[in-house]
């Protein structure tokens, strides 16, 4: 079902700050900021050849990011973003197999523009996993 692994999402207190460390420090190539109003998000996407890491600020106070960064003041590791061929599949083979859907249950727009969905983190190894169709 899964076929590589797109990114892993850190959250961060301070997305400049946070961009500037992976450019100047590790010599990363770096995305501009983009706003993700529907998903509360500001992100910059650091560029590694055969996957990326995305750096996730809270857009707003009711933001998901808003509420991890409460926890983690510091940020860390939000997610893993996984790659499937098709969403629609994955999705109905989950939730055959009993795994939690997060949300509605069916896959919406994610920051590339690509349907996506998200994996309950209780059913794998308190890890959120992000699904991403290819």
């Amino acid at each position: 079902m899964i076929k590589g692994l797109n990114h892993i999402a850190i959250a961060v207190p301070d997305l400049a700050a946070a961009a500037s460390q992976y450019r100047e420090r590790l010599g990363a190539v770096v995305s501009e900021p983009t706003e993700q109003p529907e998903h509360g998000v500001s992100v910059v996407f650091v560029e590694l050849g055969n996957s990326k890491i995305e750096l996730l600020e809270p857009l707003g106070e009711n933001s998901p990011i808003a509420k991890f960064l409460e926890r983690n003041p510091q940020g860390g590791i939000h997610h893993i973003c996984l790659e499937v061929d098709d969403i629609t599949a994955a999705s109905k083979k989950l939730k055959s197999d009993g795994v939690r859907i997060l949300g509605s249950g069916e896959a919406k727009m994610g920051a590339h523009g690509k349907p996506v969905l998200f994996l309950h983190p209780k059913d794998f190894f308190s890890t959120l996993i992000e699904l991403e169709q290819k």
